[in-house]
């Protein structure tokens, strides 16, 4: 069977649409309908008139969309497809640290659960975190979960956040040496690393940037040649839309085993049985959906 051709036939039959994000395995990347980052497909989520939606990413990326599109059916193609960040701050824990702050503004990285978006004023994105955080130039902001995107916005506003301890495992992995040894073998290529990369990875980059922002960059840049500080996929989409340009992966263990889940088979088996389904439940669902649309509005 062609696994590709009968996932068309199937999406077709089932009024669906499939969404990805840039870390999933290639063959993956390559069935998308709409291939992007988390800012990119939220927008997208909300644009859908398809009845039903495959998200090919991770359990808080389809619990976005399950939020954009009450209504709809939003399918995930291996439910442990978790993220060890958004694991990293309860609902719970993000009542006692605003009850430790009162009156902060909470600002809240897409990376985190329902539960704790629906306690958030305010979602953002890799991408538009600096934005999103300069509206409440006049409030104290708690920033959850990500430390190190955190401490980006700091440097970019010059000015104190109170961070939540969280982080991306997969871009802690990265380090300052193979950056440096990679720079040293290719002295004219680019670096570009992304926000949740711990500060001294991104000190040593030329861009530091979401990937939907690197996607960006490459397209319009006059360079060659780039050095990509991120997880692993990013590099399929890069290479495939500009094949011109070469791309180095810094590191062999940035690599998200959460993304990979993923493969054609899971996705032909969800569109076959329309499950597992993602669901938010009223209060929550309300709550998050508030955040994210500020987000929206604000983006």
């Amino acid at each position: 069977m062609n696994l590709a051709a009968e996932i068309q036939r199937l999406k077709a039959e089932r009024n669906a649409v499939i969404l990805v994000h840039n870390y999933q395995l290639p063959e993956v990347q390559d069935i998308a309908d709409f291939l992007g980052d988390s800012l990119e497909l939220s927008r997208k989520a909300t644009e859908i008139t398809a009845g039903v939606i495959v998200f090919c990413g991770v359990h808080f990326m389809a619990e976005t969309a399950a939020i954009l599109n009450p209504g709809k059916t939003v399918l995930l193609p291996d439910a442990r497809a978790g993220c060890p960040m958004a694991d990293m701050i309860t609902g719970d824990q993000l009542r006692e640290f605003k009850a430790q702050h009162p009156g902060a503004k909470v600002v809240c990285y897409v990376n985190s659960t329902a539960e704790v978006k629906a306690e958030s004023d305010c979602c953002c994105t890799s991408g538009n975190a600096v934005k999103i955080v300069q509206h409440y130039a006049d409030h104290e902001v708690l920033f959850v979960p990500d430390q190190h995107l955190g401490s980006l916005v700091e440097e970019r506003l010059g000015r104190k956040l109170i961070l939540w301890p969280g982080y991306c495992p997969t871009h802690a992995r990265i380090h300052p040496r193979e950056i440096l040894e990679l720079k040293a073998a290719r002295p004219r290529a680019l670096v570009l690393a992304h926000p949740e990369c711990p500060p001294p990875v991104r000190a040593l980059a030329d861009q530091v940037l979401s990937t939907g922002q690197m996607w960006a960059f490459v397209r319009e840049n006059p360079a060659q040649e780039y050095i990509i500080a991120t997880e692993e996929g990013m590099l399929h989409r890069l290479r495939k839309d500009n094949p011109g340009k070469t791309f180095h992966r810094v590191s062999p263990f940035a690599v998200c085993p959460n993304m990979k889940r993923i493969n054609l088979d899971k996705v032909l088996f969800v569109l076959r049985n329309l499950a597992p389904a993602i669901k938010v439940e009223e209060p929550i669902a309300s709550g998050a959906r508030r955040a994210i649309e500020q987000m929206l509005a604000w983006s």
